[in-house]
């Protein structure tokens, strides 16, 4: 019977690891190796990453937390979450990583890799956190709990923050089964909407990071535009707004593209799942994309036509969709209430058409409240203001009075001191492609 290695009881330095690289447990654990030392990283500055963690612990102090597990993973609701937020990371591996941030002490981060992984992303966030522990294989609750002893807090008062905020899901019953047992002392805190209240008004940085995703949206629209031909499918018109927004250093949130005859049109929205369907001279895209870039996102569609729009479509963009998206923008200024952008798009019901629900939202890392629809508005009372550093995507999506024909029109506006700006400059046109 081959007797299992004992776990090193913490980091392997280089000297140590060098020679070992084909042994499991040193190549798991090591740290401060030659490795990524000359990658380039764009990061948030370590004053910006210090106002997060100030705005973070002055809400603990708020509920009297004595620490806080803030986790983040891939899903388009979470977009890294607050993991993301306090390291500038984003997992793709995992469910979710997750960030144990002490009252008083240095926070730490549990990646779900060890070895080289681990060490690039050491690297990678090293400006705003330096403990970086990886999960043993998933055993993320057991981190925690041996770091929540190393601070002494196996007593305190430990928060749980969502991994996805948006559907109040939180860590996997695994683990926190784990901190249940081993912490019997402590006491675990469910918490609700820390992260939008931290994240709904923007600093300069994070403003310039949705200038720029904003920017790899447009980028996205044009490679869209240029690939659109007859005999494309509908999944290479995604692979180009793939390409074009990671070209750019971004990483893609959602691509939602679908297409149909403009003669005879069955399709009020992109395609969740762009499919093999071929385009064919006479058809118009719809679409929905986002791009992320470090962390957060911006969103736009805007419909494209393979040949010259015919005189419906024509008609219903001149008439219905681009007067609807102005009226609904123009509520969107400092001191407006988010009712005032509900009742603009009343405008498509009073034109005979109708529309899907959903208006606009709010977009604090990813699509959040304020949420207008046509019969509803969703978020507390503080996000029924709108206030300069909140993000709004206007996003009516009117739809003829018998369900066959819409089209999409959305743009990300930053909420500035004396109105709006667009972070994008894609024509507000039907764009004419093939």
């Amino acid at each position: 019977m081959n007797e299992q290695p004992r776990r090193p009881l913490g980091p392997q330095p280089w000297p140590v690891v060098r020679d070992k690289l084909d042994q499991s447990l040193p190549f798991a654990n090591m740290r401060d190796t030659p490795y990524y030392r000359d990658c380039i990283w764009e990061q948030f500055s370590a004053g910006e990453y210090k106002r997060r963690y100030d705005s973070l612990r002055a809400k603990m102090r708020e509920h009297k937390l004595d620490a806080v597990v803030v986790p983040g993973g891939p899903s388009h609701w979470s977009f890294g979450a607050g993991m993301t937020w306090l390291t500038g990371h984003w997992e793709w591996h995992a469910l979710c990583c997750y960030v144990l941030v002490p009252l008083d002490g240095e926070p730490t981060m549990i990646y779900s890799m060890g070895g080289t992984h681990a060490e690039a992303v050491r690297r990678h966030v090293e400006v705003a956190v330096k403990d970086v522990r990886h999960s043993r294989n998933g055993q993320y609750a057991m981190v925690m709990v041996e770091r929540l002893r190393e601070l002494r807090l196996e007593k305190g008062r430990i928060g749980l923050m969502e991994i996805d905020p948006r559907h109040g899901d939180y860590m996997p019953v695994n683990q926190y089964n784990t901190l249940r047992k081993e912490l019997p002392d402590a006491e675990l805190v469910f918490t609700k909407n820390f992260l939008h209240e931290l994240v709904v008004i923007h600093s300069k940085e994070e403003l310039d990071c949705v200038r720029k995703a904003g920017v790899l949206c447009e980028r996205a629209m044009e490679a869209m535009v240029a690939r659109a031909k007859p005999g494309v499918k509908e999944y290479e018109i995604k692979a180009a707004a793939a390409s074009a927004i990671m070209d750019g250093g971004g990483d893609i949130d959602f691509l939602i593209i679908g297409s149909t005859p403009m003669d005879n049109p069955a399709l009020i929205f992109g395609n969740p799942r762009p499919s093999g369907r071929v385009l064919k001279k006479g058809d118009m895209i719809n679409m929905e994309i986002a791009a992320g870039y470090r962390g957060y996102t911006a969103q736009i569609g805007s419909p494209i036509t393979l040949g010259p729009p015919t005189d419906m479509v024509r008609k219903f963009w001149d008439e219905i969709t681009l007067p609807g998206y102005n009226k609904i923008v123009d509520e969107m200024k400092p001191g407006k209430n988010a009712k005032a952008m509900q009742e603009a798009s009343r405008f498509f019901r009073d034109k005979g058409v109708q529309s899907r629900p959903t208006q606009c939202h709010g977009i604090d890392i990813v699509t959040d409240n304020p949420h207008i629809t046509s019969d509803h508005i969703g978020g507390t009372e503080a996000d029924m203001i709108l206030k300069p550093g909140m993000i709004i995507m206007a996003e009516p999506n009117p739809i003829t009075a018998d369900g066959m024909f819409g089209i999409f029109l959305g743009h990300t506006f930053i909420i500035t001191d004396i109105g709006h700006e667009v972070v994008d400059r894609f024509p507000l046109q039907i764009a004419v492609a093939g």
